[in-house]
């Protein structure tokens, strides 16, 4: 009897711990600088948390090594809910794949919370490039092997692995020009460093919309609503697909009950009329899968990155 009342008592206390929590600032780690789609649905997500947790949701970002600074900060971060991870897919699917040396495992030091909304990339160009359509971009790329560059917000990055699977697709050779994150890179482009970026939508499309970059192309298999008469690249090189994620994970060994709170909170944010239309107006689409199911989508979508990056040959020694 005194070993079920000690169970109980845990349960009981795990239970009021979740019900409490938070009791002071939540902080969402951010694996890339200010201004890329990652820490744009970070912030977006935060805003509304904060005002349903009633304490501030902060942003840190820690950009470098394809996200690995910001995931290696957020493995080590304490269990106790006051540290999450918000990373782009590819950081906790595909970098382990790609880099030779990590400061963090990903199935051993995140578990998972929820996918927290999905969206295509768009393939742009600088506003004064000559290039009007994805098929006058491919044939000089393929006219000309290696004279192209394409900028991408890190080595592993969504970013990254959307422009090599474009060139790959595309038959043809492009250097490509890493940079500390995806607002770095779409500002490079603007300045017309490199020749082209594959960045997500919600990064991208403040830049198109103010006439700094031109947009040829989007990686979903339909028209983005958000940029009318930009054609799928599917056009182009049939079959062509590619859809980036942004999700929260927390440091191995945080409570479940505090994971199915921010689960559950997180869901009910994504549900709010005006939180769609924010993310809507982003590129970005509401997911709030369960823990569950983000755990089966990850395993599957890390067995895939896994043969690709073979591939592709894509490493860091």
């Amino acid at each position: 009897m005194k070993i079920v009342a000690f169970v109980c008592s845990l349960l009981l206390s795990a239970a009021a711990a979740a019900q409490s929590w938070p009791q002071k600032p939540v902080k969402f780690i951010v694996p890339f600088p200010p201004g890329g789609a990652t820490d744009i649905s970070a912030r977006l997500l935060g805003e509304k948390l904060s005002a349903t947790w009633g304490q501030a949701v902060v942003i840190e970002n820690r950009g470098g090594a394809g996200g690995g600074v910001g995931a290696a900060e957020a493995a080590r971060a304490a269990p106790d809910g006051y540290t999450l991870f918000f990373p782009s897919g590819s950081v906790i699917t595909a970098n382990q794949h790609i880099y030779a040396k990590m400061n963090y495992e990903p199935e051993k030091d995140f578990v998972p919370i929820t996918n927290v909304v999905s969206g295509p990339q768009v393939l742009t160009v600088p506003a004064s490039s000559p290039f009007k359509t994805v098929k006058q971009l491919l044939e000089y790329g393929r006219a000309n092997p290696g004279k192209l560059t394409f900028g991408h917000a890190g080595i592993g990055s969504q970013t990254h692995l959307a422009a090599e699977n474009f060139v790959y697709q595309g038959k043809f050779d492009a250097i490509a020009v890493p940079y500390k994150g995806e607002g770095p890179g779409l500002a490079g482009l603007v300045g017309g460093d490199t020749n082209f970026f594959v960045g997500n939508l919600a990064a991208s499309i403040g830049h198109i919309n103010g006439g700094r970059i031109r947009a040829l192309g989007v990686t979903s298999k339909t028209e983005a609503p958000q940029l009318p008469g930009v054609p799928p690249i599917a056009k182009t090189i049939p079959g062509f697909e590619n859809i980036g994620w942004f999700g929260l994970v927390a440091p191995t060994g945080t409570p479940k009950e505090i994971i199915q709170k921010v689960y559950e909170d997180t869901k009910k944010a994504l549900e709010d009329t005006h939180m769609k239309a924010r993310f809507f107006a982003q590129g970005l689409a509401p997911v709030g899968n369960t823990p569950d199911e983000m755990a089966k989508a990850l395993k599957e979508e890390t067995a895939l990155w896994a043969k690709v990056v073979k591939e592709r040959h894509i490493e860091v020694k």
